[in-house]
């Protein structure tokens, strides 16, 4: 089955650019007849949109028999009359082009170094975990203690914030975390503040139990705090420490400024740590909720610092909406694996997290630097970098007379994959196409490859 990559522009809903350029592949013959087409949930994913975006796209693309759905098969492709086929009409010169395009080097965003994972030591702590009689249990609504324990006591250590197991509740991602606080907050809140630009899953979490949005400024340079005093809402989502995707960090004294500003409304930060652990400069910057944890909401996850696939992340709630939050959700069964709650709970505890954390932040490093330097060697004054200072992705702004789209089609057609940055902003947009290059899960070799082959594609 074919993963799709669509650009979206901001003027037009994106259920109607989906079903039309789905529409576009199929009357060209790009997408076969019976070929089935990604389930509406994998679509989503893929192209970081609700379930409602993709399932309008199907409906609509159904309707007019494009498409047709096959019960718990999914959805394939319906065969056209030759005359609303449009293959015909593609010069030869283009179908050669197409057909040579294939992927050489993706700078994806959701990959980590495969080479440096501690494959032995993990399989091995898990081999130990499944002799303990608790693997054959069902797991605790909130996480396992053990696990919650440990993540405390690395947060008192590298974040400087103050908690207990009791406060920590466990989960398989950040987004399933904010749909289950949005249903506690929406009793007290209708609208939350979110940045411009900032994380669009966030944005989609909170739409789900239909927050109304506001928009907080971030440039370069760092967030725009003097606009809270305009705006009404007393609940405000942040990256704080390594900003999705300008890659900032808040400064001590914006950072202060925000507590105030929450103590004042009474309302609450909710503080997305994302990307925290890689910071290349200097030591990571302390955690909001380590200024003041009545006001602060605060967010991990082993994602992007240890395996994607895990699927744990981890809450810590003030405690004013701790037990609101546990009778909400207690007969609730965990979303998040048992058996690997119980591994990393071993792996943490055997000190294996902290050295794995110290060796990767030198193997990204390095590979961030190597990256940047062959960027400015090969593009010069045609581009500025963003974000080089931490994360596992660098975002550059292109000086060239040409589109965001254009920029990700070029390089496609170079066997190159880029990430755009235009999902992430509502109204702050920037005066230059900005893309973003992941790097985490390359090697030196292929970063290399990819920036030559980029060189080739733009100029």
């Amino acid at each position: 089955m074919k993963n799709y990559l669509f650009v979206f522009n901001e003027s037009t809903p994106k259920y109607k650019q989906i079903y039309e350029q789905f529409k576009s592949l199929i009357e060209q013959g790009n997408v076969k007849a019976d070929e089935q087409l990604p389930s509406i949930r994998k679509l989503a994913a893929s192209l970081q949109v609700s379930r409602n975006t993709t399932l309008s796209a199907y409906n609509q693309l159904e309707a007019e028999g494009y498409i047709r759905g096959e019960g718990r098969k999914g959805y394939f492709v319906n065969r056209l009359e030759p005359s609303l086929s449009q293959e015909a009409l593609i010069p030869t010169s283009k179908k050669r082009v197409e057909k040579k395009a294939s992927v050489r080097v993706n700078f994806r965003t959701d990959a980590v170094d495969q080479y440096h994972f501690p494959l032995k030591l993990w399989r091995r702590i898990a081999n130990q975990v499944l002799t303990l009689p608790e693997s054959f249990q069902y797991g605790e609504p909130f996480g396992e203690v053990n696990l919650r324990e440990q993540i405390a006591a690395y947060l008192l250590q590298s974040r400087g914030v103050r908690t207990n197991a009791n406060a920590i509740m466990i989960g398989s991602s950040t987004q399933q975390m904010l749909i289950n606080l949005g249903h506690i907050l929406q009793e007290d809140y209708s609208s939350i503040i979110v940045e411009d630009p900032g994380f669009d899953g966030a944005r989609e979490a909170f739409q789900f139990h239909h927050f109304s949005l506001e928009y907080l400024p971030v440039y370069a340079t760092g967030a725009d705090l003097s606009q809270l005093k305009q705006m009404d809402s007393g609940l405000i989502y942040v990256t704080p420490s390594h900003h999705s995707p300008y890659g900032v960090s808040m400064s001590i004294q914006l950072r202060q400024t925000l507590i105030q500003w929450a103590t004042n409304v009474k309302g609450y930060i909710i503080e997305d740590d994302y990307d925290s652990e890689f910071r290349y400069t200097e030591q990571p910057f302390p955690a909001l909720a380590s200024i003041d944890s009545r006001r602060v909401i605060y967010l991990g996850n082993f994602s992007k610092s240890f395996l994607p696939g895990l699927r744990l992340s981890y809450m810590v709630l003030p405690e004013s909406l701790l037990n609101r939050y546990k009778n909400q959700f207690l007969n609730f069964e965990s979303a998040t694996s048992l058996f690997s709650q119980l591994t990393m709970a071993k792996f943490m505890e055997n000190g294996e997290w902290n050295r794995h954390i110290k060796r990767m932040r030198l193997v990204y490093k390095r590979k961030m630097k190597y990256l940047v330097s062959l960027l400015k060697k090969h593009f010069g004054q045609n581009i500025s970098i963003i974000g080089e200072q931490s994360g596992l992705y660098v975002l550059i702004r292109v000086y060239l007379e040409a589109s965001e789209e254009w920029l990700i089609e070029r390089a496609f057609l170079y066997g190159v994959k880029v990430r755009p940055t235009s999902i992430y902003f509502i109204k702050n947009h920037p005066d230059k196409p900005i893309i973003k290059l992941g790097f985490s899960g390359l090697s030196f070799d292929e970063i290399e490859l990819g920036v030559n082959l980029l060189k080739k594609a733009w100029l």
